[in-house]
């Protein structure tokens, strides 16, 4: 390799490196300060522990034959507690010889004594959080995590873990809870949890237990008791949330969680052969643990979802009221845009269940998604009850920018009412930036120049299954109501056409669904709309109702 390919490969490098800084600086800022907060808590958890080169104190006792030699790496003056010094450099203990009690002293004054900190055991420290943090940055990559990680999720489960951090800390410290069968009735793991799968789902909650159980692992040296219990309980925990719809199904959730940590404590009870002495103690605290955590969790959600603008389920579940100001000004400003949106939410949902994407997100995104056209309704043709206003117009150019601005007014007033980013970006992704074809057409029989990208709508193709489901819906809605005759074949054969145009136009490219998925969305779309066209029986006195009209007319006329 020559140094110009060599000087270029360096450039390359030095400017993909600054884009990825430049792009994920705040990220970077985030998981910059948790781990300086993370060391500051390692080193005070090293400076008040009795250790002695990573080893705790306990390990020794006098006529032991030391395993290691001990060296003292500070000089240690006398003073009223232990009235001996400790030399730098001094050999505390040799390894092969058996510990005296002069020895056993000095090896007390020097994990007691606060000026003396285990270094080793610090850099320890330092390199399980180095290890910790790549696990972390491995767990929410682009290419295993499912979604983009937002700001403030980050921000909430930094806290989350400081809190499990310094809580076992504190916790080990007192007599009470410094047994590892104890330690878990206060450990705030299970109230973590509970409100990151709530507010952030189930694949960022199951990231989060590994995550704990380290952090668990760590703050009691090592332990496996408490740290195997926090990874059971919040495992546990949130597939015990998988099902839950409503805010009262949190007190069912809480029992059943606090059910299973007691089996849970009970089975490591039994597995380490434990003192029995605690087994009550340990398995009513965890019970009261688990139940008291799910009750203030409850109690926190209402505040955290505002504050940090989640689509919880419960949240979503408030949003898909049809009967809030929001749906009903639609109803009465445009109501053949909340009837489009109602079906388009129905095939939304289905298609999601199918596909095993958020059916909730999808249809709370298609009851909000056409928000925008409450501005100036008239100018869409579900609408419309006379004659087209666009035909009055004859300019396809103000047209298509009347047609084009509802995405952006949508996106507006979805701010405006504060509703979660995952449904604001499918809003903003619903068209895409798909090409208004009507009105292109009708501009290419009157200027043969013009470009496509003035006819295209400005957003971004869906980023998410759910905001491409959206997308297809809502077109399949609307084409389909000018498909005569449409029998189940017909509408197999028109929205497989639809949505093989949208694959073609690169809309669900960013979207990660795959050709079986797209099968079972168009087969999901046609069962439902299907029943929805489905023929009906005439009845035997059933008329037509202009023919009826036109009858009346003519007798009100021979009646003249």
């Amino acid at each position: 390799m020559t140094k110009k390919q060599n000087k270029e490969n360096k450039t390359n490098f030095l400017t993909a490196a600054s884009a990825y800084f430049r792009q994920n600086l705040s990220v970077l800022i985030i998981f910059s300060v948790w781990l300086l907060v993370m060391l500051l808590g390692a080193f005070i958890n090293v400076s008040s522990r009795n250790t002695i080169l990573s080893f705790s104190l306990d390990e020794y006792e006098v006529g032991q034959i030391a395993d290691r030699t001990i060296e003292a790496e500070h000089s240690l003056p006398a003073d009223e507690l232990y009235p001996f010094e400790v030399i730098q450099g001094e050999k505390v203990a040799k390894k092969g010889f058996a510990i005296t009690e002069e020895q056993y002293a000095k090896m007390q004054k020097l994990a007691e004594t606060p000026e003396y900190i285990d270094s080793r055991a610090f850099t320890n420290d330092v390199l399980f959080f180095l290890l910790l943090s790549l696990l972390i940055f491995f767990l929410y990559s682009k290419g295993f995590f499912p979604r983009s990680v937002r700001k403030r999720e980050l921000i909430f489960i930094a806290a989350v873990s400081v809190l499990i951090y310094g809580t076992t800390i504190v916790s080990t410290r007192l007599p009470v809870f410094s047994n590892d069968f104890t330690l878990p009735i206060i450990n705030p793991t299970t109230f973590s949890i509970l409100l990151v799968t709530i507010l952030f789902g189930q694949a960022s909650a199951v990231n989060c237990s590994f995550i704990f159980f380290f952090l668990v692992l760590d703050a009691t040296s090592f332990n496996l008791v408490p740290s195997v219990f926090v990874l059971c309980s919040s495992l546990c925990t949130v597939r015990i949330l998988r099902k839950i719809e409503r805010r009262f199904d949190m007190v069912f959730a809480s029992i059943m969680i606090a059910v299973f940590n007691s089996v849970f404590m009970l089975l490591l009870h039994l597995i380490f052969n434990s003192d029995m002495t605690t087994i009550a103690a340990s398995l009513v605290g965890v019970f009261i643990n688990g139940f008291i955590s799910g009750i203030l969790a409850l109690g926190f959600l209402t505040p955290l979802e505002s504050l940090l603008n989640t689509a919880s389920i419960f949240r979503l579940m408030d949003l898909s009221d049809l009967n809030s100001p929001v749906m009903k000004q639609l109803l009465l400003r445009a109501p053949g845009t909340y009837n489009h949106s109602l079906m388009v939410a129905t095939l939304a949902e289905s298609a999601c269940n199918e596909i095993g994407a958020n059916a909730l997100l999808a249809r709370v995104g298609a009851y909000f998604h056409d928000l925008g056209k409450t501005e100036q309704p008239e100018y869409f043709v579900e609408n419309q009850t006379g004659e087209n206003i666009h035909s009055e117009m004859k300019n396809p150019r103000i047209s298509v920018s009347v047609i084009r601005s509802h995405v952006k007014r949508g996106v507006e007033k979805a701010h405006q009412l504060h509703l979660p980013e995952d449904v604001i970006s499918i809003i903003a992704e619903h068209h895409g930036n798909s090409l208004i074809a009507y009105f292109y057409n009708e501009a290419k029989k009157l200027d043969d120049s013009i470009q496509p990208e003035d006819f295209s709508y400005t957003g971004n193709p869906p980023s998410s299954a759910e905001a491409a489901v959206v997308m297809l819906a809502d077109t399949v809605e609307a084409a389909c109501r000018t498909l005569e005759k449409p029998t189940a074949q017909r509408l197999q054969k028109f929205i497989h056409e639809l949505i093989h145009q949208k694959t073609d136009h690169n809309q669900l490219a960013n979207a990660k669904l795959t050709f079986k998925d797209l099968s079972i969305i168009e087969d999901s779309f046609v069962t439902v709309l299907a029943g929805y066209y489905h023929t009906r029986i005439e009845y035997p006195d059933q008329k037509d109702p202009d023919e009826q009209t036109q009858t009346s007319e003519k007798k009100a006329e021979t009646n003249e």
